[in-house]
């Protein structure tokens, strides 16, 4: 494992899953732990600990995540935690990537948050968020057309969002809008949780999706990528 001056956590070149040897029922595939200001959700801006896992089952074509899908380091929850606290940050966000696809994700959040951090998990939307810890904010994707994804939701889990929760729709093009609002009025979404609309970066003008928002007046949340717009979009995670 290499670790910066900046706390990010990446895995050395030569570290790969090695199937014939399983990890240890406490330790998760890790791509990266870093911290930095939360770029998106309702706790844009705030100083956050970002805990990145590996793997992910879809291939959205605006992905800018896609190097974190292989690889990565086994690192078990108490050395996860460990980093974390470096941080002094009191948010926390597990993503990916999927982090649902491993399995003890579930555990981390509920160690997470019985340390009373603020802890949030990005999900595609695609995993069963049923069994989600209760004190776990989740922000939650609906795959617009656009990603070539769509097919693969499982609005199933509309049914288990909280109202603390948010859901997330990345947008590519008017086209993408217009399937999102037909989407929100036909699951009456924004009665059910925080609903944010999200533009990808260089196909859909941010001016453009607050002029739909505005003219529709849809009970949303314009989404912008704070961290690409700080940072000048330079691949980095910061």
């Amino acid at each position: 494992m290499i670790k910066d001056n900046d706390n990010n956590v990446t895995p050395d070149n030569d570290d790969q899953r090695n199937d014939d040897n399983p990890p240890d029922n406490d330790t998760l595939l890790v791509s990266s732990i870093f911290c930095s200001i939360q770029g998106e959700s309702t706790s844009q801006g705030a100083i956050t600990s970002f805990i990145r896992l590996c793997g992910c089952n879809l291939n959205c074509n605006y992905c800018d995540t896609r190097w974190s899908h292989e690889g990565g380091e086994e690192i078990s929850i108490q050395k996860i935690i460990e980093t974390v606290t470096e941080h002094k940050s009191k948010y926390v966000t597990v993503t990916g990537g999927e982090p649902l696809l491993q399995q003890n994700t579930q555990k981390l959040l509920t160690a997470l948050t019985k340390l009373n951090y603020k802890t949030s998990i990005e999900t595609n939307g695609t995993a069963d968020i049923k069994g989600i810890n209760k004190n776990t904010r989740i922000v939650m994707d609906i795959k617009c057309p656009d990603s070539l994804m769509s097919e693969h939701n499982d609005l199933q889990n509309i049914n288990y969002l909280k109202d603390t929760d948010e859901l997330k729709f990345v947008l590519s093009s008017t086209s993408d809008y217009n399937w999102a609002k037909s989407m929100i009025e036909k699951f009456d979404l924004a009665e059910k949780c925080t609903v944010l609309m999200s533009p990808v970066w260089e196909k859909l003008s941010p001016k453009k999706l607050a002029e739909l928002i505005l003219k529709d007046k849809l009970n949303v949340r314009l989404n912008l990528q704070l961290h690409k717009i700080i940072w000048e979009n330079d691949g980095k995670e910061h």
